[in-house]
């Protein structure tokens, strides 16, 4: 007990400063990191909101910058359903009565949809390789640029080709994209708001296609280009606002401390919120979680990804996203408005039908801000497929929708609450995914432990 009181007193006497390294000894930092972790679960959401302020804002930054991925993704779709559109890019079909309609070949329209979404693939898995190279900020900061280019040939193209090679090229970012902020969150997020913040981001794919329908409501009518280069044009606004900001973005102390920059992780953490001894608590925290993961990987490759324990990690953290392809939901909300042309509505009627349907969307969003720490994130999502489950799209996707359903009961399992060393910790002893939930781990244990004998002293 006494020397376990004399571990605490050095802790207590560890100096800090975010402009210095911290010398402390691997015992005081795991400590640190115990108590940490700890009192990351003592906040509430309203407290995290005051006390971290700027760290919610760069999420909302992420956030922001994830409305480019979903405004890409729903224009594509949307701007087949365009009149004039199909006009510059399709050739003339004359019916029986001597009506002139204008129609995309099957394979361009093949081409607009599916090439996006293969290098949407490369760009997911590539970003992982950058982010780790050259940090989440740098990540950004590249697709923006690329971002820009891609529109720009969406918005200048006359010619299927040149307006595919936009698609094409946009698609890198959106896949990059779509990775990096979400796993920019889910680092520097406050452990009571992870779970909201990240559902933002989820919130941003329902507020672009909105934005994209009341474009299309208002300018798909239009008789000349602007009909779709308007929306194309509104993108820029959205790569713009990101480009301004970015330069203030704060890198993810969670890299740099990879890294081993502690100097600039703590000052990172300090623009976050963290400061003081705060700082040096969250980032002994970080350097415990990064150790446990260095003594479990430590020279292995990708392949360790598809073995033993970590197969199980790579199937959780993929399939959850991928059940939103293989539902149908994003194949639906892309081509609906052409559908619904095709079963007979008006050009107009098939537009403020979008509407109707992305509002629907953002009030479901809205809801699961809410429910997604109440209810869970496996109960939400496995009740959410299942009451979309009726009016799927054929057979197809109904019969993957449950396949989906029998893997979200059976093996997802719930991580709402949890730091990244406890779910790291779970894993390591291969927790059934039906214990996660009520588990106590020995993080937990020790950062109460920790706590309460501290206080004593």
């Amino acid at each position: 007990m006494a020397q376990h009181t004399e571990q605490l007193d050095k802790v207590d006497n560890v100096q800090v400063n975010e402009h210095l390294p911290v010398s402390a000894t691997d015992a005081e930092t795991t400590q640190l990191g115990h108590l940490a972790n700890q009192e990351d679960h003592e906040v509430g959401k309203l407290e995290s909101f005051k006390k971290y302020p700027w760290a919610c804002a760069w999420c909302i930054y992420a956030v922001w910058c994830v409305l480019l991925v979903s405004f890409e993704n729903q224009a594509s779709g949307n701007v087949i359903g365009i009149p004039e559109f199909r006009k510059d890019f399709g050739h003339a079909i004359t019916a029986a009565d001597g009506s002139t309609t204008y129609v995309i070949d099957a394979q361009w329209q093949s081409a607009f949809q599916g090439a996006p979404v293969a290098s949407a693939i490369v760009g997911a898995l590539g970003c992982g390789q950058l982010a780790d190279w050259l940090g989440r900020r740098m990540v950004v900061a590249l697709c923006l640029v690329v971002t820009f280019a891609a529109v720009t040939m969406e918005f200048v193209a006359t010619t299927n080709g040149v307006f595919f090679g936009g698609k094409f090229l946009n698609g890198f970012v959106v896949g990059a994209l779509a990775s990096v902020t979400v796993t920019y969150i889910g680092e520097i997020a406050p452990l009571a708001l992870r779970g909201m913040l990240t559902c933002l981001t989820a919130l941003a794919y329902t507020l672009g296609p909105l934005v994209v329908a009341l474009i299309v409501n208002w300018t798909g009518v239009y008789t000349n280009r602007w009909a779709y280069r308007a929306v194309f044009c509104s993108q820029y606004g959205f790569a713009a606002i990101s480009a301004i900001f970015w330069p203030f973005m704060p890198e993810s102390p969670w890299w740099l401390a990879s890294k081993e920059r502690p100097e600039q992780a703590l000052k990172a953490l300090s623009g976050l919120g963290y400061k003081g001894e705060e700082g040096v608590k969250k980032l002994a925290l970080i350097t415990n979680t990064l150790n446990e993961v260095r003594k479990e990987t430590e020279g292995v490759t990708y392949l360790e990804c598809f073995r033993r324990s970590n197969l199980r990690r790579t199937i959780i953290s993929i399939l959850p996203l991928s059940i939103q392809a293989l539902s149908g939901i994003a194949f639906a909300a892309s081509y609906s408005t052409y559908y619904m042309q095709l079963a007979g509505f008006t050009t107009e009627m098939s537009f403020k039908l979008q509407i109707v349907q992305q509002v629907i969307s953002l009030v479901g969003n809205t809801m699961s801000w809410y429910l997604v720490d109440r209810m869970g994130r496996r109960n939400l999502t496995f009740y959410g497929l299942f009451l979309n489950l009726g009016g799927r799209l054929g057979f197809i996707f109904g019969g993957l929708s449950c396949i989906c359903l029998v893997y979200l009961w059976f093996y997802q399992p719930e991580t709402a609450g949890r730091t990244y060393e406890e779910l790291d910790e779970m894993f390591i002893k291969k927790i059934p995914a039906r214990k996660f939930k009520s588990y106590k781990t020995d993080a937990q244990a020790m950062g109460e432990a920790v706590k309460d004998e501290k206080s004593g002293y």
